[in-house]
């Protein structure tokens, strides 16, 4: 409360006659006079300072400790205000919600040694009526004059308090005392005042704030780096810095960091949910990323990266709602007797709950067919689970499929247990090692093992495997587990190649086109009768998967609204010869032809983005370098 300056001889005749009369002079402030009237009754004792309740040595080195994070910003405070302490003789308390002083500062607190003060408990019931008590009681600041105070002793001085409140609770009160009452500037002690007070509860909340942000970062299967407009990380959560292995900087990280984002977004472009490949020197993370630039102002300081693991995705959505399929069987397009021949197996197989092998060379749409099966089946409300098999190491493979145990020795599902009640895909699965195929095998026929309990539980689940090459060979000479081959060949699938099914170029091409339209939102495009043949001369080696890199590349390279046969690179065009691998000039040549877009050269090339970024390190040709020259 904002009072005018009063007589202090006056005030001191007031005091005076209540302790000697009792009596309360109407001119008392009436909250220091019911203060009086309250100490009386308790017959504290008011010529000097009483014998206060005070914490011991050890209480007040942990008291300290627990408010050491509001310490430390007090004393920044202070610091900044210090020379306005020394010149007017102030002193300053930092008292908690308790009334118990954390830390004194400045002068000592009524003539007594720093010492003392600390962790002594200054209430109206310890000290009688002071500016403390009767902020602390009305939950407003409050000057009071020298003569108003309950102990004689302090009455040479004046005080002034405030509470410091977060969502309307006193959190600690911060109190200003004057050992000097001649010519003390209020008007300054009080902006002092009301300015710490404002300072400090807004760092309380933004503490707050900040410590929920932080539960949040370390919770969500998310990592999060910020970074400045510098390139250097400012933060970074758990996981992130899991990737980072100990490292400070991305640069130093990510192999193909001149690819990610980053630069653009400190430039004032974000990225939102864009899949991006981070490449490190052992491992490759595909991600769904997000990258927002930070304004303060209208000048960008910052970058705010977030980027979350494809298959932690999965495997999150899994756990909540299902993994359901991303194709049905009717995505699938083609007229051939071999192509409704095929559709027509599936729709019927889907139908059963048998397991499957689905056998075809790279590129002819096992993947799609399989999600296309999982959505016809009566599973199809159930997890479809994917695993992309390969050679990894046994460890790892194990957590894959029959999960691990978190920080917390929590266990975590693996995509066994996930794909319970619905379907797992393996895709590859000639790729998986023998040992890891005869134990997965066993889990599949005879249930998930508990370590625990020695007791093994049934798993509900289907196996949709698909593989490039002839697994009865691969089982025959023992490169491949028999036990993991007899169970999945319930019922096998035979996927044609194109060249087995020309005649299908034409729809499935204007199925891609209508695809990529409806994905990219661009106007619709169209072959021309040339292109189409030119289409249908080539054997496409690399089946649907290839044909779509270069109805891709030509889409996108194309002004107009139809695609001209000029427009089309062939697997024969020198830019998507072999030579790339050894000639760098070819893979420029092939580079500039994409235009720079890495998930259109891949495509072109026939190979993964992963395998892109490390030729173009080899080559030298990254963004940074490219600067450079």
């Amino acid at each position: 409360m904002i009072r005018e300056r009063r007589n202090k001889e006056k005030l001191a005749l007031y005091y005076k006659k209540f302790m000697e009369e009792g009596i309360v002079d109407p001119n008392v402030h009436p909250w220091v006079a019911e203060s009086w009237q309250r100490c009386r009754k308790m017959k504290l004792p008011h010529e000097t300072m009483p014998k206060i309740n005070k914490l011991s040595r050890e209480e007040i080195i942990e008291h300290q400790k627990t408010h050491e994070f509001i310490v430390k910003y007090v004393d920044g405070l202070y610091e900044q205000s210090k020379q306005h302490f020394n010149i007017h003789n102030l002193s300053m308390l930092l008292i908690d919600e308790d009334g118990y002083v954390i830390k004194n500062y400045a002068l000592p607190f009524f003539q007594r040694v720093i010492e003392d003060i600390q962790g002594m408990r200054v209430l109206e019931e310890d000290v009688g009526t002071s500016s403390i008590s009767i902020a602390r009681e009305h939950n407003v600041p409050f000057l009071m004059f020298g003569p108003e105070m309950w102990i004689k002793d302090s009455h040479s001085g004046d005080a002034c308090s405030a509470p410091i409140c977060v969502d309307g609770k006193i959190r600690y009160i911060i109190s200003f005392f004057s050992l000097d009452q001649n010519d003390l500037p209020y008007d300054l002690l009080l902006s002092l005042l009301l300015t710490m007070k404002y300072a400090i509860e807004q760092h309380l909340k933004m503490l707050e704030y900040w410590s929920i942000q932080q539960m949040m970062m370390e919770e969500l299967p998310v990592a999060v780096y910020w970074i400045g407009q510098d390139e250097k990380l400012k933060y970074c959560n758990g996981n992130a810095k899991h990737r980072l292995e100990g490292k400070d900087n991305l640069e130093d990280v990510f192999l193909n960091y001149e690819h990610i984002p980053i630069k653009k977004a400190l430039q004032g472009t974000p990225t939102h949910r864009r899949e991006i490949t981070w490449i490190t020197q052992d491992r490759t993370y595909e991600d769904i990323t997000t990258v927002m630039p930070v304004k303060v102002g209208s000048e960008i300081e910052s970058a705010l990266v977030m980027s979350m693991s494809i298959e932690d995705l999965k495997t999150t959505i899994a756990h909540a709602t299902g993994y359901s399929s991303r194709y049905s069987l009717y995505s699938m397009v083609g007229e051939t007797s071999e192509f409704l021949a095929l559709q027509h197996k599936a729709s019927r197989i889907a139908r059963s709950d048998n397991n499957i092998l689905l056998q075809g060379e790279p590129g002819t749409g096992k993947q799609r067919l399989a999600h296309g099966i999982h959505q016809a089946s009566p599973r199809a409300a159930a997890p479809l689970i994917v695993v992309k098999c390969s050679n990894a190491p046994q460890s790892i493979l194990e957590e894959e499929f029959f999960g691990s145990e978190d920080g917390d020795h929590q266990p975590t599902a693996g995509k066994l247990e996930l794909s319970m009640g619905g379907t797992l895909f393996l895709d590859e699965v000639e790729k998986l090692p023998v040992e890891m195929g005869d134990k997965l095998a066993d889990a599949l026929k005879n249930g998930l093992l508990n370590k625990e309990t020695g007791l093994r539980k049934k798993l509900n689940v289907r196996v949709i495997a698909a593989c490039d090459s002839n697994l009865k060979r691969l089982a025959d000479k023992g490169l491949f587990s028999r036990a993991l081959y007899e169970l999945v060949l319930d019922t096998t699938i035979r996927v044609p190649p194109l060249r087995e099914r020309s005649k299908d170029i034409e729809v499935i091409a204007a199925h891609i086109l209508a695809e990529m339209s409806a994905q990219h939102n661009l106007s619709p495009k169209r072959l021309s009768p040339e292109a189409l043949e030119l289409l249908k001369s080539c054997s496409w080696p690399g089946n649907i998967k290839q044909l779509q890199g270069v109805i891709e590349q030509a889409f996108f390279h194309t002004p107009g609204s139809i695609i001209e046969a000029e427009n089309i690179k062939l697997p024969g065009d020198k830019t998507l010869e072999k030579s790339w691998k050894y000639d760098k000039d070819a893979f420029i040549a092939a580079w500039k032809s994409s235009g720079g877009n890495i998930s259109k050269l891949a495509g072109m090339l026939d190979v993964s983005r992963v395998t892109l970024y490390r030729y173009l390190k080899k080559y030298d040709l990254t963004p940074k370098t490219e600067k450079k020259k």
